[in-house]
């Protein structure tokens, strides 16, 4: 499933290296428990554009930024790279809204999030 008949990686794996890139940061950070955590992060918009095939087997690099933060809501930005260039194969965005875990209604996000996503903020 990960890859297709040209030993290229699949469109939906784009995702979960997005998906993974993200949960990865917040959990260094120590904003984010999967497990047991308040708030989690759902997510409400992706979007990729491919430019080139990544293949099987192979080492990638996901770059990671965050372009807009708002009360519930996190847009952060990615970039996948096959190790060693310097050209993203694909880019994309998700958007999260993060909610509270019980209820699973927005809530704003807590001041170590807020902190930990605006570290990687960019301008534009």
């Amino acid at each position: 499933m990960d890859v297709d008949a040209y030993r290229h990686v699949n469109n939906v794996v784009y995702y979960s290296y997005f998906d993974t890139a993200v949960n990865e940061y917040l959990i260094q950070q120590g904003v984010l428990d999967v497990d047991k955590g308040e708030v989690i992060g759902l997510v409400v918009e992706t979007q990729c554009q491919y430019f080139r095939p990544i293949e099987f087997p192979g080492q990638v690099q996901v770059g990671l930024r965050v372009r807009h933060i708002g009360n519930s809501s996190v847009r952060y930005e990615l970039a996948v790279f096959r190790d060693g260039d310097d050209t993203a194969s694909a880019q994309g965005h998700f958007v999260h809204v993060y909610v509270n875990r019980a209820s699973m209604r927005p809530t704003p996000l807590p001041p170590p999030l807020r902190q930990a996503v605006t570290a990687l903020l960019v301008a534009g």
